[in-house]
């Protein structure tokens, strides 16, 4: 019996799935033929955007002093300590920054989309809006996958900067590294490329979550338990979607051979 509906949530999840890619080239399509309802968009970005702001930085900002804390007692043992903030620059534009500002969405606004959009499906409101001829992708998604795209790259650029900020006052503070040392180093081991594959990450997983929020909104049944199964089930697929998308950009952009850390020594 266990067995039997374990296997049924698993085809449901994969029905669920490839409805959401359906959803994704949907978007496109509908983004080409300029089908935006603005007011709706700078809704949702204020949304994605402001009102995530502070735990984004707040989670950046420990993130950048607990990653600092470890690397710096060890390489200040190796006779690196002036590598320390730069090492911390590349952790955070390659990986840390976009990644942790992406699951700190995922768990805020990718819920929020599901489960707004889900409660609207169980009391027929997206019936009603096909009733007015009234696209749900022009008038719901788009708007939400547009405020994902453009806000979570802007986030992400104040995450790396409050990560870095943090880590150069565990490091000054704890660990008697100057703050130009700090700063030279970062400015030496960082580059232009790091900060745009941050930013073209940030884009891809903001698409991602918005995506699927919406997704499995639209996909919702069986009233109030169905949406707050949509809910979990849209963050814990947003999470893995990010998680393995992030490799595959990381493999895209950093493959090959090659050393910032040599270079900015």
């Amino acid at each position: 019996m266990s067995e039997t509906s374990s296997n049924s949530d698993l085809e449901r999840w994969g029905r669920r799935l490839v409805a959401a890619i359906f959803l994704g080239g949907q978007v496109i399509v509908h983004l080409l033929k300029g089908k935006i309802h603005r007011r709706n968009t700078l809704e949702q970005m204020a949304t994605v955007g402001p009102e995530s702001l502070l735990i984004a930085l707040i989670t950046a900002a420990f993130v950048g002093m607990v990653f600092t804390v470890q690397v710096a007692r060890e390489f200040i043992s190796l006779g690196a300590g002036n590598t320390v903030g730069g090492v911390l620059a590349l952790a955070l534009a390659r990986e840390l920054a976009p990644i942790l500002t992406a699951v700190v969405l995922a768990g805020r606004i990718g819920s929020a989309f599901a489960a707004e959009i889900g409660t609207m499906r169980v009391t027929e409101q997206i019936d009603a809006l096909y009733m007015l001829k009234t696209d749900p992708i022009d008038y719901l998604v788009i708007p939400r996958a547009i405020a994902c795209c453009l806000m979570l790259p802007v986030l992400t650029l104040m995450s790396l900067i409050t990560g870095l900020l943090g880590g150069l006052i565990i490091s000054s503070s704890i660990y008697g590294i100057s703050q130009s040392v700090f700063l030279d180093s970062v400015r030496n081991f960082l580059s232009v490329w790091d900060v745009c594959s941050a930013e073209i990450k940030a884009f891809c997983f903001g698409a991602l979550i918005a995506v699927i929020g919406c997704s499995w909104g639209l996909t919702t049944s069986g009233g109030a338990k169905g949406v707050g199964q949509s809910t979990t089930t849209a963050v814990v697929t947003a999470l893995l979607a990010i998680f393995i998308s992030n490799f595959f950009l990381s493999w895209v952009m950093f493959q090959g051979t090659g050393s910032a850390v040599l270079q900015g020594l």
